[in-house]
């Protein structure tokens, strides 16, 4: 400390999602500044609005230069005096840059070690002064200022709930892309103040359903909903009664049917996409979403409409082909179901798990049938297409899985040689059980 009547602190102002951070950095402030700053600032706060008279405009420059030039030597305390007299001249002016400035000056001194309970409280109140203004006179962000003073007025001030959450309510209103902090921040206060008299609980479900859509991978947010309801099927329930009193809303259709999907309610779902896609009949997630449903719940001839559109929309996406191979063959339909398994590693340039599943299909028919030396061999050509697929993708672990099931089920050397065939030999699949398959063969050991 110097003899010259001066303190030092030791903060570095971070921005950051949860507000302004204050790290370590050395400044000197004079203790004769500091107090003229409560003072020019208190004093301005209640003579602003009464104040018609304008500036010259060379002498607002003049103001906004000084202050500038200390707010980049970080002389925080000697820059907001006149930054308090440029928004006295014109809040307006320079409100794309000075808002934010003076924000920084302030909750640097704010959160200074030598500040006293009573200059903190009187900055608390000049910071929430200035968002206002904020507010008013740089409306291109306001609902970042809103955010901030809703921040303040829960933590600084200690604000009723009620005040606080309708600010960060209008926030979010302005700006649905807000940062996931502030969401939160509302959340909490949704919960703690949640009774059966108010929609709290509800708007904190609503809330927290949002940010898990919008941050799929963040585990925070699933975790907080299931926290607010007993079971799934209560926010299926949530979900479906919000969209009935607003049939036509598209979001909250596709809000019930993502939540209807993970509690594996397909029918509510179904209902909800097929509103949708009603509205908007070319959205591939629609389409993607209510082929699933269809095969999930059975219904495979809608299924397999589903999964045709989705090939007329996107010819190149192999999964779309293969899905359909999977309905084809749970309908029993071999023969298709082979076709389109074969198109799906065609148009990806080789997939091992489309081979899988054609080679899945010998298998199941094979058990299907009478087990003797032909559904023997069907079982071998199931095995070798496992072991193609493998070769295609070696991490392909149910493909070997299933090689080493099937071990007891294929021909044996005695198979071959009491039917007279040897080593090398191509032996025919046959038989009307297999017709399907066509013009395959095994080779023998």
């Amino acid at each position: 400390m110097e003899n010259s009547g001066s303190y030092e602190t030791n903060i570095e102002i971070i921005n950051n999602e949860k507000g302004i951070v204050l790290k370590s950095a050395i400044k000197y402030f004079s203790v004769f500044l500091f107090v003229n700053l409560i003072f020019s600032t208190n004093l301005f706060a209640g003579n602003l609005s009464s104040s018609g008279e304008k500036s010259d405009s060379l002498k607002l420059l003049e103001k906004y230069s000084l202050f500038s030039e200390y707010f980049k030597n970080k002389d925080y305390a000697s820059a907001l005096p006149f930054g308090w007299e440029v928004l006295e001249m014109d809040p307006a002016k320079f409100s794309k840059w000075i808002y934010y400035k003076m924000e920084k000056s302030l909750w640097y001194i704010h959160d200074s070690t030598d500040v006293t309970p009573e200059e903190q409280k009187s900055l608390e109140d000049t910071t929430n002064y200035l968002y206002d203004l904020a507010i008013q006179y740089y409306p291109a962000d306001k609902s970042y200022f809103e955010s901030q003073k809703a921040f303040i007025m829960e933590s600084w001030l200690h604000k009723p709930d009620e005040d606080v959450i309708k600010e960060y309510e209008q926030a979010i209103a302005d700006n649905k892309n807000l940062s996931p902090y502030y969401y939160d921040r509302l959340g909490e206060l949704y919960i703690k103040d949640a009774t059966p008299e108010n929609d709290y609980k509800e708007k904190a479900i609503d809330l927290y359903t949002y940010l898990q859509d919008r941050e799929p991978d963040n585990d925070q947010w699933p975790l907080m909903l299931e926290q607010l309801v007993e079971n799934i099927d209560q926010l299926v329930e949530i979900a479906k009664n919000r969209w009935l009193k607003d049939k036509d809303n598209p979001e909250k259709a596709w809000k019930l049917a993502q939540v209807a999907m993970k509690a594996g309610d397909y029918n509510t779902a179904i209902e909800a996409l097929e509103f949708l896609i009603s509205k908007a009949p070319e959205t591939l997630n629609y389409w993607n979403q209510i082929a699933s449903a269809y095969q999930k719940s059975g219904n495979l001839k809608k299924a397999e409409e589903a999964y045709l559109k989705l090939i007329e929309l996107e010819p190149k996406t192999p999964e779309h082909y293969l899905n359909l191979g999977i309905v084809y063959g749970d309908e029993g339909k071999y023969a298709l179901a082979r076709k389109y398994y074969q198109k799906a590693s065609e148009v990806k340039g080789g997939w091992g798990l489309a081979i899988y599943y054609e080679g899945y299909l010998y298998e199941k028919a094979a058990r299907g049938c009478t087990f003797d030396f032909q559904s023997k061999l069907v079982y071998q050509l199931a095995v070798d297409t496992y072991r193609q697929a493998k070769k295609v993708d070696p991490g392909l672990q149910q493909a070997q899985e299933r090689i080493n099931a099937l071990s007891t089920s294929v021909p044996t050397q005695e198979d071959y040689f009491f039917r007279g065939y040897k080593s090398g030999d191509s032996v025919p699949i046959t038989g009307d059980c297999f017709g399907w398959i066509g013009s395959k063969s095994v080779t023998v050991p």
